[in-house]
């Protein structure tokens, strides 16, 4: 026997129990789902018009889950896939640029943890710290900061 077919409402918050999502993103989701005469636009509004779908818990929710990894042109990279912009962006931007160096240390550290003396290794670091997303100013400042350590 098959399974009932979920409203687009029902769906909606069956996505958003799972996780936090971005009005873009779920708009997508729900959109391969909408049958003719579904307002996915008005389903939307109303989600967030009763705290159930946030732009602001989503970035929190993204930046908490990817700042242990990546840097911050990765991290705001992927928010503006998602549909996050203008003002909201760039005061997440600063937030993420406090931070950016002591995350990249504690990458650094616990990828090599070991201060490279040949030239090509030491790429190689400085290669995982840009593909990362950490800018060339921090990534600098982490390579240079090992070698004072030592």
């Amino acid at each position: 026997m098959a399974a009932p077919q979920l409203s687009l409402k029902a769906r909606a918050l069956r996505f958003l129990s799972l996780r936090e999502h971005s009005r873009l993103e779920l708009a997508r989701k729900l959109a391969r789902h909408a049958e003719e005469g579904d307002d996915v636009e008005a389903l939307l509004d109303f989600l967030e018009k009763n705290n159930w779908l946030s732009q602001e818990r989503f970035s929190e929710s993204l930046i908490h889950r990817r700042a242990s990894r990546y840097g911050n042109s990765r991290i705001v990279a992927e928010l503006q896939s998602h549909g996050v912009n203008g003002e909201a962006l760039q005061e997440l931007k600063s937030t993420l640029a406090d931070t950016e160096l002591a995350r990249a240390q504690e990458i650094w550290q616990r990828k090599f943890g070991v201060v490279a003396t040949d030239p090509l290794v030491r790429n190689k670091h400085i290669r995982f710290l840009l593909q990362r997303g950490f800018s060339q100013r921090v990534v600098q400042k982490v390579i240079k900061g090992a070698d004072l350590d030592e």
